[in-house]
């Protein structure tokens, strides 16, 4: 027992410091939409979050992994904790909504290092056979996250003020700091060989990327595949509070414990897959778990009332938690750790841009037909490539590419 915690000592750090900055983003989400909705009093400058971050990535995308690749990835997760943590303690004292908005763009540019860098560094930290185990549990710890952060975020609001919830919310980012400095340096990085960061190397590392993909088509498949799909997802989420309030016709309280309980299928699911992760194989994790999350979405298109739609909340938070950890698990496995940052970083670039165009796409196509259309043919289309997607990944001559052992 105490050689097994031993062995996930490392593992246990790198969850909690990932799980507490969870919590943190959430606090942050909620404090962020309340204090531009007091000083603009407009929901089309709230909606404009949703927006921040997919151009921001945009931007960024071209050249994060050049940086990330060449560079330890436990001090970049570090350097972007505190950054993140500075910014966030800096908002209640900016004098309008540009600078706030500069601020945003500013942690959106951490968080677009954040997220290659722990990828790259949880596949360095955690060895292939425990990495489905391991994604299982931080599935667990996120979904926890997304009741628990809302709901510390509005007591904090409500005990003190949104300046002082932010300011807590930055401490929240300085212990994730301080765990990760208890992890080790798996990395040993020769300063005097880091290229410096050109667009000539951006190009280069580019055309690595390419590469990459053109060498390994089903794995590029299954994870463009993966991301195309969950666009549909994306979009309908952005729309979500419109129908279900406009649409559906649910009360702002109605609303609240929708999310709730959305929240508590999530970590029902989470927990149940972090204890038995090891008698679900990664294939029917991703392929079950995009399917039933894919009905959870018609259902809730399809939906007229709260308890429908309570019904198809409950299983896309239930079943999402199996896709994303069989995602992930996939792709730690099948993309090399000397390269990961920049793929993941270009996977995201293109994630990015078509979030962009469907959130646009979406709010034409509402104009000219109905929303409930809309949202309908949405979740048909998901549906059916989601039956599609999951027969290619079951596919038994693919087996190899699913395999957990070294």
């Amino acid at each position: 027992m105490i050689r097994n915690i031993k062995n996930w000592k490392n593992s246990i750090l790198l969850l909690s410091s990932i799980g507490i900055s969870s919590i943190g983003d959430f606090i942050y989400l909620v404090a962020i939409n309340i204090i531009i909705f007091q000083l603009t009093g407009s929901a089309a400058a709230v909606a404009g979050l949703w927006i921040i971050g997919p151009l921001t990535n945009i931007v960024t995308k071209f050249w994060t992994g050049s940086f990330i690749d060449y560079r330890s990835k436990r001090k970049v997760m570090i350097v972007t904790y505190i950054i993140r943590a500075i910014f966030i303690f800096l908002i209640p004292f900016a004098p309008n909504m540009a600078v706030i908005y500069g601020i945003l763009i500013i942690l959106s540019v951490a968080k677009a290092f954040f997220n290659p860098s722990s990828m790259t560094y949880i596949a360095i930290l955690v060895p292939k056979e425990k990495r489905k185990n391991f994604n299982s549990i931080r599935s667990f710890i996120s979904s926890g996250a997304f009741i628990v952060g809302p709901a510390v975020g509005g007591s904090l609001i409500l005990l003190t003020s949104v300046e002082i919830t932010l300011w807590l919310n930055g401490i929240f980012f300085l212990i994730s700091v301080v765990l990760l400095l208890f992890l080790p340096e798996k990395e040993n990085i020769d300063k005097e060989t880091i290229p410096t960061l050109t667009i000539a190397q951006v190009v280069r590392d580019f055309t690595v990327v390419q590469k990459f993909m053109l060498n390994n088509k089903y794995v590029n498949f299954v994870y463009l595949g993966f991301i195309m799909i969950m666009i549909f997802s994306f979009a309908m989420d952005a729309q979500e509070v419109v129908f279900t309030q406009q649409v559906i016709g649910l009360s702002e309280f109605e609303y609240s414990l929708l999310i709730s309980i959305t929240g508590i299928g999530s970590v029902v699911g989470a927990f149940l897959l972090s204890i038995f992760s090891n008698r679900f194989s990664l294939r029917y994790m991703i392929s079950i778990g995009l399917i039933m999350t894919t009905i959870g979405y018609v259902i809730y298109a399809f939906s007229w009332s709260f308890t429908s739609i309570v019904v198809g909340f409950v299983i896309l938070g239930f079943f999402n938690v199996f896709l994303n950890a069989g995602i992930m698990t996939f792709y730690q496995n099948n993309v090399p750790i000397d390269v990961m940052g920049r793929v993941t970083s270009i996977y995201q670039l293109i994630q990015s841009a078509i979030q962009v165009i469907f959130i646009l796409a979406i709010g034409v196509v509402s104009d000219i037909f109905s929303l409930r259309f809309t949202m309908v043919i949405l979740a048909l289309v998901m549906l059916l490539s989601s039956i599609l997607f999951a027969i290619s990944v079951l596919k038994p001559n693919k087996k190899n590419f699913y395999r957990e052992d070294v």
